[in-house]
This record gives structure tokens, sequence and C-alpha cells, in this order.
């Protein structure tokens, strides 16, 4: 539970880059169903929140992060990318006919949102509800757009966006990896630059924070003092859920 820096020796790479990861259970619930995976040799980093009660979210997100510790390394960006979606799907099957094959046939599945290092560019695949934010030049920017009921509600023009987080479906997600037989991803590219950092993390820290906490929070000194930060201002909260995320500083190598 505690947080585990990581960093990438210098090399050819336009970018170099310090990462960390952070995860708690949070205050209410004792299993942590999240997971994160931090691979800089490698440019992957991922957080995955599992749901379907007790052991079966733990399974599902850690048989992600497990799959995804095996991405080879790729000198070819678009083979990179394919193997990340290709286990993805591979885990999503896996998943959906566990739970099929479950006498008590719930869903068994999670969340996943990856951020994938290319040259100069990153790319963002999630699928869910956790999110990746960008803080640049002291903004902070989200990446990603909910795969979630209040979501579609919001963009319906059917719920105002400061009453989602408190509305009864705050919590039914549209997609997951394992929540159908087939995985829909969706995939942002975004140019670095120099002093970029970005934020992956689960709806257990971000739901009860202000968007001005958050910046604050993960713009405090280094990739290791930002996810001590953020977990500390998660669980001054009511900390209802499981909490995760990782933090990654891009510097130009050079």
């Amino acid at each position: 539970m505690g947080v585990r820096q990581r960093s990438q020796p210098l090399s050819s790479a336009p970018f170099r880059w310090d990462s960390a990861t952070t995860t708690h259970p949070g205050k209410v619930r004792e299993i942590n169903e999240d997971a994160a995976l931090a691979l800089p040799e490698r440019g992957l980093w991922v957080v995955a929140d599992g749901m379907g009660g007790h052991e079966a979210g733990d399974m599902a997100s850690n048989m992600i992060v497990e799959s995804l510790s095996g991405v080879k390394a790729h000198d070819n960006p678009a083979d990179f990318l394919d193997e990340v979606e290709d286990r993805l799907l591979d885990v999503n099957l896996s998943l959906y006919e566990t739970a099929n094959n479950s006498v008590l046939m719930r869903t068994i599945g999670s969340t996943v949102v990856a951020l994938l290092v290319m040259g100069r560019h990153t790319v963002i695949v999630w699928a869910g509800d956790s999110r990746a934010y960008r803080l640049r030049d002291g903004e902070l920017q989200r990446l990603t757009v909910d795969h979630s009921q209040v979501e579609v509600m919001v963009q319906a023009g059917e719920l105002r966006r400061e009453d989602a987080e408190s509305h009864p479906l705050s919590n039914v997600i549209t997609r997951a990896v394992g929540g159908t037989d087939e995985l829909y991803l969706d995939v942002d590219l975004r140019e670095l630059i120099d002093g970029d950092r970005y934020l992956l993390c689960s709806d257990g820290l971000y739901k009860d924070l202000d968007e001005d906490s958050l910046a604050a929070s993960l713009g405090s000194g280094t990739c290791a003092e930002a996810c001590q930060a953020l977990l500390d201002l998660a669980l001054a909260g009511e900390a209802s859920d499981n909490i995760t995320a990782a933090v990654i500083d891009f510097r130009g190598n050079g």
C-alpha cells in the first residue's frame, strides 16, 4: 500500500521518465480490487479497477496487469499498441467466459486505463471510468471520457456534470474488460512536451476531489511525493472505495 517509484535510465529516446504508483483499499472496503502496473523500461503504465465483488474483482484487475506485464519491447509503435489491445481482448474473453460458467452468473470485469509511450507521443487506452489526466504548465486536463451511465446522461443534456458524482447511477459503467463478449477500447494520441506530468487513477481517487485539489496535489514535488499527496488527500475524505494512482513525469532527453 506504499508508494513505489520507478525511473528509466538515460537513453537515446526523445524523452526520459520517472514514475510512481500507489494503491490502497480505502477506509471502508476490506479487499482492494484495484491493481497498478509500471513498466518504465517498456514505456507502459496501467491502472485497473475490478468489479464483481469479493475475490472476483480482485481477480479481474490482476488478470489485466499480469497479462500486460508480458508486453514485449517493440520498435514499431503500431505493434506496441496492437499487442496491448490484443492482450486486453484476450483477458476480456477469459473473464466473460469465467462469468458465464459461474453458478452465480455475475459479471466479472474491470476498468482499465493504460498509458503507452511512443517516441514523442503518448497513447491512452481505456475502458470504463478509470481516468487519465495531464498536468501541463500548471493546468490540469482530463484526457479520457468516462464510459458510465451518468456520462451518457451528461452528454445528452439530462444531467448536470456537477450532479453526476452524487447521482444514484454514478457507479454504473457502460464498458469494462469482461463486461460482454466484445470489448471496445477508446484510444487517444497526445504529443509529449518537456515537463508533462500524467496521472492514471481509479474512481476511488477522483470522486471525492475537486479538480483544483487534484491539480495541487498532483503538482507536489516528485512523482512519489505527488502519489503520496494524492493518497493522503483521498484518505482525508470518506475513502469509501479503493484508491489507486500512477504518476508519470516526462523530461526532454538532451
